[in-house]
């Protein structure tokens, strides 16, 4: 039995029309969405050249570098695994300009984008090491850097003024140096800050300090290693101005061996190290170790070199790909255990600030309540109160002998004898009556006359009026 047309029709337009069905939802884990998306990016982007400036660089006890490759509006984590970063022939730093060829992925544990890199060279500047080399060629020019004007140092110094910070690992390191291969010679600490923008002040004022007393043979500047940053008071022209007017030898001892600043150039000597400045100041013969020192660094580049042509040539040897990502896992893996190192390192470092913070608290507080102290305070106070007095005492005296000379000047002008000095007599009679007119005195009369010095007696012969 066949339907009605009109049902016919709604049937027909019911499969026109029909709702289409829901996709399907999958659900991904981060896991492996993260995996996914790393295997991805790994074969999209398996070898790219990337230009940028270094910031944030750090070495890894493993060997592995880590910097941030920036340019003026985004930023690209880097790491350089140990292998890789054995064949450069530079040292990567903060504000440097680079070119990096590598293979971009995901670090799994934080799901951020990275560069692997294979290949790591320098391109050129950035701002802060611009400004190093304009400043460098400016003093170049003015012969600072001249190898005439620097002075010869002392063979055996008997006290070397350092100035640094009193509080950091540079000066306990010199001082057990020195401590162990010259325990005669003297140390003079001027504390000055060696980071920020009064550091370059701070320190020029300890040159000026051992310039102007005399008190030391050597001047050293000392501080630790750090970014082109932390380098900056070194690098400025302040400072090398106060190097150069220096009448003492300096020493420059800035940084690690691979960190150059504008006060190395200046110095009369430059030091690797603070410690290697304690080691240089303290050996007599140590031109015989820099020489030999020379010859070691000539062999470490020689084999640098040939380790870098033979791992070149082992590089263009195919590998198999199952021990590629055999390698690379491990190397993530490794950057993994870097990581919790460093947050590991950073927890200790704030841990120690904290409690170093809480015992100096504890000493002021104990220093504010010593009897000791007190007394010194009383002491200091009673000494001032005695200068007063006995300052208040001389016055008084000095004022009481002004009056005194000024009354016998006075009592002076109007003594009698001052009238007779200018020719002037007293006459006296017989009696001792002072005579004031001729009608006193008769014929015969004995009259005594006072003179300025002496007497005289006479007789009256004739009286006039």
């Amino acid at each position: 039995m066949g339907l009605p047309n009109q049902e016919r029709e709604r049937v027909q337009l019911g499969f026109l029309f029909e709702e289409p069905k829901p996709p399907t939802r999958r659900v991904w884990s981060v896991g492996e969405l993260v995996g996914e998306v790393r295997a991805h990016i790994e074969r999209e982007y398996a070898d790219v050249w990337v230009e940028g400036e270094i910031s944030n660089f750090r070495s890894a006890p493993s060997g592995h570098l880590y910097f941030t490759l920036k340019d003026g509006e985004s930023q690209l984590p880097v790491v350089l695994f140990r292998r890789q970063a054995q064949l450069l022939r530079f040292r990567p730093g903060d504000g440097m300009q680079v070119l990096v060829r590598g293979k971009v992925s995901v670090y799994e544990q934080r799901g951020q984008m990275q560069l692997v890199a294979e290949i790591l060279e320098p391109l050129g500047a950035g701002s802060l090491q611009l400004a190093f080399e304009q400043l460098k060629e400016r003093l170049r020019a003015e012969g600072l850097f001249a190898t005439e004007r620097k002075q010869p140092m002392p063979a055996f110094p008997r006290c070397v003024g350092i100035v640094t910070s009193p509080s950091g690992a540079v000066i306990r390191d010199f001082l057990n140096i020195v401590g162990r291969r010259h325990a005669a010679l003297h140390v003079l600490l001027y504390p000055a800050v060696v980071q920020g923008e009064a550091a370059a002040a701070e320190v020029a004022a300890g040159i000026a300090y051992f310039n102007q007393t005399r008190s030391a043979d050597i001047v050293v500047i000392a501080r630790g290693g750090g970014s082109l940053e932390d380098l900056a008071p070194f690098n400025s022209e302040l400072l090398a101005r106060a190097i150069a007017a220096s009448e003492l030898p300096v020493v420059s001892a800035v940084g690690h061996e691979t960190d150059f600043t504008i006060a190395d150039f200046v110095a009369d000597l430059r030091a690797p190290t603070p410690s290697a400045a304690a080691e240089l100041i303290t050996e007599a013969q140590h031109k015989v170790e820099e020489q030999i020192d020379q010859l070691r660094r000539r062999l470490e580049r020689a084999s640098r070199y040939k380790l870098m042509q033979a791992s070149e040539r082992l590089a263009r040897l195919s590998i198999d790909a199952s021990f590629a990502r055999l390698r690379n896992a491990f190397g993530r893996r490794q950057q993994r255990v870097d990581e919790l190192g460093f947050r590991m390192e950073a927890s200790w470092r704030r841990l120690s600030r904290i409690r170093y913070d809480r015992l100096n608290h504890t000493v002021s507080r104990l220093l504010q309540h010593d009897a000791t102290h007190r007394l010194l305070v009383l002491r200091e106070r009673l000494q001032g109160l005695e200068g007063r007095m006995v300052r208040a005492q001389r016055i008084h005296t000095a004022n009481c002998a002004a009056r005194q000379r000024a009354l016998e000047g006075r009592l002076q002008s109007l003594s009698p004898l001052a009238v007779l000095n200018r020719g002037y007599a007293l006459v006296f009679d017989e009696s001792g009556t002072l005579l004031k007119d001729s009608k006193q005195a008769a014929e015969g009369d004995v009259l005594t006359t006072r003179l300025a010095t002496g007497t005289l007696r006479s007789r009256v012969t004739e009286s006039r009026p």
